[in-house]
């Protein structure tokens, strides 16, 4: 697969080493991954301007947080015409309990990553909000069990 960007092997490791762990100081990065400060510096600021860093942020421990309900939701809609999809995508930016959201291929078009501080509240965004919703036509919830794994987005080459 052909790479969209232009990344030798010390921006690989610029990459895996913010993506394990985003607040460390420059110079803590550069040490790891062998050049001096200020080009590490120069960079970051590079891969931050072509879109490949695109921010940064703190990973919350939801369940410390009173947050004790994660789930899937598979959505299909009516009709997917593309101004159908769009409105829909758009919908899932105004629901809170909405933390990540997928258009998908095969049986269903959208993948929810919800999390909600208990099945009550949870049940009733399904009913109220998402089964409600102009177009849905079904919706499959899978609650979780226990997160098994907890990676950043990204497999970087080896």
């Amino acid at each position: 697969m052909p790479l969209k960007a232009d990344l030798d092997a010390i921006d690989w490791k610029i990459l895996r080493e913010l993506q394990g762990d985003g607040r460390m100081t420059n110079v803590e990065l550069s040490s790891r991954v062998g050049i001096s400060a200020p080009p590490c510096l120069r960079r970051v600021r590079r891969l931050e301007e072509a879109g490949i860093i695109r921010g940064y942020r703190a990973l919350l421990n939801a369940p410390a947080l009173g947050m004790d309900v994660v789930a899937f939701c598979l959505i299909g809609l009516h009709h997917q015409a593309d101004a159908e999809l769009k409105t829909f995508a758009e919908r899932t930016r105004g629901w809170p309990i909405v933390r990540d959201a997928w258009m998908v291929s095969g049986e269903s078009d959208f993948l929810l990553h919800c999390v909600a501080s208990d099945l009550g509240t949870f049940q009733t965004f399904v009913i109220e909000e998402l089964a409600s919703a102009p177009n849905v036509d079904t919706v499959r919830t899978a609650l979780t069990i226990r997160r098994v794994k907890d990676e950043g987005l990204v497999a970087f080459p080896t």
